[in-house]
């Protein structure tokens, strides 16, 4: 059985008149078949098929939207790395610009990037991480290497804070023009997937300090929230700037413990 020949109207009617429209003449398309050629007084060029200029126009409307979604997760993405509050000078640091000269370096940055591929089910365990050690080993790129990753590649949150800026924030939060209540500071600290809490023990540690520190580590434990605190001091030290409930708390559940020896990358700069 033959199918019926495709009839072309060819007539012009009145509302095409008034776009322009002066003539038509049939026009065969390889894939479509076909199709009334449209002259218009405009162009010199007769028009090409309609379904071809529908697909194409489908398949743009395609790439547009991809690329609308694309620029919104782009977005989204720049608002969860700024809500980290990762300082500038640490924002984007990655794995692969770690230098590991020694053994022990090449090691705790295997530790940091098994960490950061597996934190689904780190952030399931609440496994911690205390970096100690010399200063300017890198405790902090790796800590922020971590942050970074886990952002763009587990969706999860996190947030970094140095002790005096994590003291300074709760301190925010009193008085009757403060901006934010208590509870909502703690909260800020304690939802986060992952936390950094930076620069531990940089001064001797008043009681408000402790307090403060063991309120929101004992939050984020009691939620199995994973916490990474970074310290230059030794480790057998961390008790006495830290409270030693909040480093049972750390230890707890596999914790893991890095020490960082070495010149500090700092001074070699500077020396150089």
């Amino acid at each position: 059985m033959t199918s019926e020949p495709k009839v072309i109207n060819l007539d012009i009617c009145d509302i095409e008149r008034r776009f322009g429209v002066i003539a038509k003449q049939p026009a065969k398309c390889e894939t479509h078949g076909e199709y009334a050629s449209v002259i218009r007084k405009t162009s010199d060029t007769p028009s090409g098929c309609p379904e071809c200029a529908a697909e194409a126009q489908a398949l743009r409307d395609q790439a547009e939207q991809q690329a609308m979604y694309a620029r919104m997760a782009e977005q989204r993405l720049e608002r969860k790395l700024g809500a980290s509050l990762i300082p500038k000078r640490f924002m984007g640091k990655r794995f692969a610009d770690f230098h590991a000269a020694t053994e022990g370096q090449k090691a705790n940055l295997d530790k940091c990037v098994e960490y950061a591929e597996q934190f689904p089910q780190n952030l399931e365990d609440g496994r911690c991480i205390v970096m100690t050690g010399t200063p300017g080993t890198g405790k902090t790129h790796l800590a922020t290497a971590i942050a970074g990753h886990i952002i763009v590649n587990h969706n999860a949150t996190a947030v970094y804070r140095t002790v005096g800026g994590l003291l300074q924030f709760i301190k925010g939060s009193y008085g009757d023009r403060a901006e934010y209540s208590e509870a909502e500071a703690f909260a800020s600290l304690v939802e986060p997937s992952l936390l950094i809490i930076d620069e531990v023990g940089a001064t001797k540690p008043t009681e408000f300090e402790l307090a403060t520190l063991f309120a929101v580590i004992n939050g984020r434990y009691e939620e199995q929230l994973p916490t990474i605190v970074i310290s230059n001091i030794d480790a057998k030290e961390l008790g006495a700037v830290l409270g030693d409930r909040s480093v049972d708390r750390l230890r707890e559940g596999r914790g893991i413990g890095l020490v960082f020896e070495g010149a500090s990358e700092r001074s070699k700069r500077r020396a150089s």
